[in-house]
């Protein structure tokens, strides 16, 4: 179909008058992708509708945490219920100790959270907690694992086995970042290294147990293990940051799928039912230094705010079922060989990494393992996809570097018109 976007075009105009770059956050403006944003009036199940009137099956799902699909009815009863009641107290209720104790149930690693307001602040607190409980001040992190945007941790990684951190962004003293080394993802000697260079130095290591913020990259065998063995040795604490991955992936996350007991771990965007949440928590020994037990500081007024903890009950309740993980698996795998077959009719180089309902379509013919491996996609062509999807009616990341998603919401039919829509968007390009 050809797509109208007058009105996105108007809408996107104004929007620049207020907002940097008409955005609220840099990858909704297509520039990775080329041409300008459609704005998005509404969302139903799979799919979404903008302020064209056009229509799409959606594959972004606000970055991951609308595993259900978009307005699910019992979350949306739920929501309606508590909205009624008041939105926000900034005190205690008993929402917020009703979504921990499903969280602490799913995930037994986390034996006490605190909820926060973001996957950023998340990091960020689980950061400081670490430092404070090992007396130590380096922190190990991948280059590509994207860890939100606190200062301390937006690092690009450098092309040796480790370098200090350089930061990423103009605005952060280089005294932020000089105590973040960085390693390549899936490259466990050198991670060792780093360790056998600070030895008594490093509080711990943050990693995303599968990454989702260079495309969907997965661990190597023994990688995720080889990462908990390093810290048991060198007296570190192993966080996993499991924003993107936590009951995305599993009711668990990625550490039930690959055995491993993090020391800390990050969640947000599933746990609230797509509403502004983030969390982080692990041991009890650790979580009690946080405050008011203990001296590590951290606040937030809005945290634990009803409505999000209402939306993400009633999100873990749906997903409790075994049946919800192999339905979604069943449905993305189904989904990724078909891309993957229509690209080599057309003889076009990609390699699909996919784990669950998390898939990228990297758009080279090498394995992609890692961050450098991942920038060897054709940008280019990514770009001339997504617009030909677009044209078919589906919506896709507007940039090669991101994960695409499923929901419990796509049927088969949409699945199957998704991959009728990507052979014919790869015989174009």
């Amino acid at each position: 179909m050809a797509i109208q976007m007058k009105r996105s075009r108007g809408l996107f105009e104004e929007a620049k008058r207020y907002l940097p770059g008409g955005v609220s956050s840099p990858v909704r403006a297509f520039t990775a992708v080329g041409g300008e944003p459609i704005f998005i009036s509404a969302g139903r199940g799979s799919r979404i509708y903008d302020a064209d009137g056009n229509e799409f099956i959606d594959y972004v799902l606000s970055w991951g945490p609308l595993i259900l699909g978009h307005v699910p009815p019992q979350v949306v009863a739920g929501l309606k219920n508590t909205l009624e009641k008041g939105t926000s107290f900034g005190a205690p209720t008993e929402l917020e100790s009703e979504l921990a104790k499903l969280i602490v149930k799913a995930m037994p690693a986390m034996e006490m959270i605190r909820l926060v307001n973001s996957g950023t602040e998340a990091v960020m607190s689980a950061i400081r907690l670490c430092r404070a409980f090992t007396h130590r001040d380096r922190i190990v992190k991948f280059s590509g694992c994207y860890h939100g945007h606190a200062d301390g941790l937006l690092i690009r990684g450098g092309s040796g086995l480790a370098t200090l951190g350089i930061p990423d962004s103009s605005g952060i003293p280089s005294s932020y970042t000089q105590n973040t080394l960085v390693a390549p993802y899936n490259a466990l000697t050198a991670v060792r290294q780093i360790f056998e260079t600070y030895p008594e130095e490093i509080a711990g290591v943050i990693v995303e147990p599968v990454c989702a913020n260079m495309g969907v990259v997965l661990p190597k065998e023994g990688f995720l293990h080889g990462l908990h063995q390093l810290t048991r040795e060198f007296g570190a604490l192993l966080i996993f940051d499991e924003v993107v991955t936590g009951f995305r992936l599993s009711y668990g996350g990625a550490q039930a799928i690959y055995g491993i007991t993090p020391d800390l771990c990050c969640l947000g965007k599933i746990i609230g039912g797509g509403l502004p949440v983030g969390a982080y928590g692990g041991k009890r020994e650790i979580m009690e230094m946080v405050a008011p037990l203990g001296p590590v500081y951290q606040a937030g007024t809005l945290s634990g705010n009803p409505l999000t903890m209402r939306a993400g009950i009633e999100t873990l309740k749906l997903l409790g079922s075994p049946s919800v993980y192999r339905n979604l698996e069943n449905k993305a795998a189904h989904l990724a060989q078909g891309i993957a077959t229509a690209a080599k009719e057309q003889d076009i180089p990609v390699f699909i990494n996919r784990l669950g309902s998390m898939f990228t379509t990297f758009f080279t013919s090498q394995q992609v393992v890692d961050y450098e491996t991942a920038c060897s996609s054709d940008t280019n062509l990514y770009a001339a996809y997504f617009w030909q999807m677009l044209e078919g009616g589906i919506y896709l990341p507007p940039s090669q570097f991101e994960a695409t998603f499923l929901s419990l919401a796509h049927s088969d039919a949409e699945i199957e018109a998704t991959i009728e829509a990507a052979r014919y968007a790869l015989s174009r390009i």
